[in-house]
């Protein structure tokens, strides 16, 4: 069998708001050289299920690939840390600023140059801007269905078997191969990386393939071929007041804190 799972390389968003700069100019977040990128969790989570898979079937080949300049090699080699086979490193100046449509293009083109794919992962949306919809418009461009929100999925012969998330509860879906599924974070922590994979993963190749590879048109790729306009990015301004709610009791008090709430629309 073999799996494709799709990372991104975002900025930690475990990291301080007060770090967060963007550039006005731009409409761009600016990478901040104090705290280093980070692929998506939500990937991670899809390595991990393709990691599953294979630990279930005994045997599988899983591709990772990212769209992004040089330094996105990081996130692959990551990926191959966790005991992915390879990877696919999407670098061209004519990916730059790309949107979600233009994404999905580049990585289906991919997966399609790649041949053989029976299952597409990927996160259920990147951690940055949580649109959540590359994985759909991946499946959409390659003709495979889609199926969102997984907290678990295994794969019996030619049949993948995916529990979905749901407003209270799951559903139990089935789909023949090849598909796509992208992975919630229901399905649970990744693994650590060992050592002895830390190790091998320098030594895994890491393909890099251009817009002709992919036999792309630059005009359809990145910002030439996006069909979103940012028309603003920024940091919202916060305004901060400390209020004492005053009274002769603690059930005044309670009594006061409660009607504020209730003026300020809370409650």
């Amino acid at each position: 069998m073999h799996i494709a799972v799709c990372v991104k390389q975002i900025q930690d968003p475990e990291m301080p708001t007060a770090l967060l700069r963007v550039d006005a100019d731009t409409n761009k977040m600016m990478l901040t050289s104090s705290v280093s990128p980070v692929i998506s969790p939500f990937d991670e989570q899809a390595v991990e299920a393709a990691l599953r898979i294979r630990d279930a079937l005994g045997e599988a080949r899983i591709t990772v690939l990212t769209l992004g300049a040089e330094p996105a090699r990081q996130v692959l080699k990551a990926a191959l840390s966790l005991g992915a086979d390879e990877g696919v490193l999407l670098s061209d100046p004519a990916f730059q600023d790309p949107d979600s449509y233009t994404t999905a293009l580049a990585l289906s083109a991919a997966i399609g140059k790649l041949g053989d794919v029976d299952l597409v992962l990927t996160g259920r949306q990147a951690a940055d801007f949580d649109a959540g919809v590359v994985g759909c418009g991946i499946a959409e461009l390659l003709d495979i269905p889609a199926i969102t929100f997984a907290r678990d999925i295994s794969v019996d012969g030619g049949t993948i078997r995916v529990q979905r998330v749901i407003e209270n509860g799951h559903e139990i879906v089935e789909v023949a191969s090849p598909a796509l599924v992208t992975i919630s974070h229901e399905i649970g922590a990744p693994r650590k990386a060992s050592l002895r994979e830390t190790m091998r993963a320098a030594r895994k190749p890491i393909a890099v393939w251009s817009v002709e590879d992919l036999a792309l048109e630059a005009a359809q790729t990145g910002a030439l071929g996006a069909r979103r306009v940012l028309e603003a990015l920024y940091i919202p301004s916060r305004d901060i007041e400390c209020e004492f709610q005053q009274g002769a009791s603690a059930r005044e008090m309670a009594q006061n804190l409660a009607r504020r709430l209730y003026q300020a629309n809370i409650l």
